[in-house]
């Protein structure tokens, strides 16, 4: 394979393109903690740290999930499977890419530098949850909840209030949707032994289940906003946010998940960017 399509390959198979759900986020504390003003240097390091742990736990992730992706129809296309990248390979990666995190740590603060072991171990044992507990989605969650804590302290090296608000309210945002997702896996995780909230409670519950952790987003991200003395604009912004988070699950059933992508890529895509930008606009009018 050409190192234009290798690269394709290690692309897919860390879904480069779902950066859009982590970034925002840690520009959000980035420009929370500076009053709009961060500065450069930082922002650059900041992002290259983002997706450097992204990618170090979505590698991760495929590698220790590939007995189970060869298995399940849904994920046989995807490049550890067909053989497109060796798992040695994606070990090598891995080890980049975690390298690639630690650097940009160091390059941000000390509080940053000594967090990023425990950061790396936490996206790491996410792969490994859904192996023992339906509490994985949570776990998720909490990843991808770094991101505005992680902003925050490469700016302000120090936890706040507005930044643990938002952290909570991402860690249901991803756990809500994140449930949906797995919706389409029910059958086979059962067959597997694998653990998540639909193949325990049902497709049902798990959808309300769903809906009670995106009430609990909004109430959170209102919350952040508020302790973050953000204008008018944000919380405009919030709202319309809401109605996405509610129009998402109007869309999907227990009877009908054939919406479920749409569900999960475009609205939740749309909604990180869309409460960076209320973010802004609440900082700067």
């Amino acid at each position: 394979m050409n190192p234009l399509a290798k690269f394709g390959a290690v692309c897919r198979m860390i879904k480069i393109e779902h950066s859009v759900f982590a970034l925002p986020f840690a520009y959000i504390g980035a420009f929370m903690a500076s009053d709009g003003k961060p500065a450069i240097f930082t922002m650059l390091l900041l992002t290259v740290a983002m997706v450097g742990v992204r990618s170090f736990a979505m590698a991760f992730n495929r590698v220790v999930d590939l007995p189970f992706d060869s298995k399940n129809p849904r994920t046989q296309q995807r490049p550890l499977v067909t053989g497109e990248i060796t798992p040695a390979q994606t070990w090598a990666f891995i080890v980049i890419m975690g390298s690639i995190f630690v650097l940009a740590c160091w390059g941000l603060n000390p509080l940053c530098l000594k967090l990023a072991p425990l950061a790396l171990a936490v996206s790491a044992v996410y792969s490994l949850l859904k192996r023992f507990t339906w509490i994985c989605h949570f776990w998720l969650g909490g990843v991808l909840a770094l991101s505005p804590l992680a902003g925050w302290i490469a700016v302000d090296p120090q936890f706040t209030v507005p930044a643990v608000l938002f952290f909570w309210g991402i860690v249901f945002w991803v756990a809500g949707f994140d449930i949906i997702y797995s919706c389409q896996d029910t059958e086979f995780d059962k067959s597997v032994g694998l653990h998540s909230v639909p193949q325990h409670f049902g497709l049902p519950t798990a959808l309300t289940i769903s809906s009670f952790c995106h009430v609990v987003t909004s109430i959170m991200f209102l919350m952040g906003g508020w302790a973050g003395g953000l204008s008018w604009p944000y919380f405009a912004v919030w709202a319309v946010v809401s109605a996405v988070l509610y129009w998402e699950h109007s869309i999907i059933s227990a009877e009908d998940m054939s919406r479920v992508d749409m569900a999960f890529f475009t609205l939740n895509g749309y909604i990180s960017v869309a409460l960076f930008i209320g973010v802004l606009l609440g900082i700067y009018l």
